[in-house]
């Protein structure tokens, strides 16, 4: 582990401070936010790292290829998407009790317009944006500080998730837990890369859109 310095500390408490000012604060929350975040992360990063805020979150160029990102990636997101839509929801609606309401993705079904806006909108904000926050600085920040021992990452995976989930409190005690499992699955996958937050990126877009799509259709 890499000496921690009065810099590498101060600045993650400050950045932390205004996530959850972001998060938690009076101001209104809105689909932008995360976008927001992730800025104020990479000039957090540039100032911590002297010049180089983006390989500390993951984004290696060796990993930036055709085939990382669009044969694995979405054959990972194909495969997640498949076990959340018929183990993930369904095993935590038994165990609460309680369905996850999908009412106000309504409106996409069989409306294109609207479809084509929320796929942009959740690339953006969901694919980059909670990638960059909550696995390439949450995370990463996680490890640079306990190490990513087993017990270390099964604690880091616990409070990052944990947080992610309560993020999406609109969505019920349900979709919080299946959020929670969901971004735990995404944490693993990024430990087993090696901290590759392309591959990350391009999965939580592609299952993000498997989703969308399936609204679209009527199938959800």
């Amino acid at each position: 582990m890499n000496k921690i310095t009065l810099r590498n500390t101060l600045i993650p408490l400050f950045t932390l401070a205004f996530i959850c000012f972001m998060y938690f604060g009076p101001i209104t929350r809105t689909p932008f936010e995360n976008i927001i975040i992730s800025i104020i992360i990479i000039i957090a990063n540039f100032i911590e790292y002297k010049g180089k805020p983006f390989s500390v979150l993951g984004f290696k160029r060796e990993k930036f290829n055709v085939k990382n990102l669009l044969v694995h990636a979405p054959l990972v997101a194909l495969g997640l998407f498949i076990f959340y839509v018929f183990a993930v929801v369904p095993g935590i609606e038994i165990l609460t009790g309680v369905t996850i309401d999908y009412s106000s993705m309504s409106q996409l079904k069989g409306n294109l317009g609207n479809t084509i806006i929320w796929l942009l909108i959740v690339w953006v904000t969901a694919g980059f944006g909670e990638e960059i926050i909550f696995r390439g600085y949450l995370m990463r920040q996680f490890v640079k500080f306990f190490g990513d021992s087993k017990i270390s990452l099964a604690i880091n995976i616990l409070i990052i998730c944990g947080f992610f989930g309560y993020m999406h409190m609109q969505q019920g005690i349900t979709g919080q837990l299946v959020v929670v499992i969901t971004g735990a699955l995404l944490s693993i996958v990024f430990y087993i890369r090696k901290y590759d937050l392309w591959f990350l990126i391009m999965i939580h877009g592609f299952f993000n859109t498997l989703g969308i799509l399936s609204f679209y259709f009527g199938l959800a």
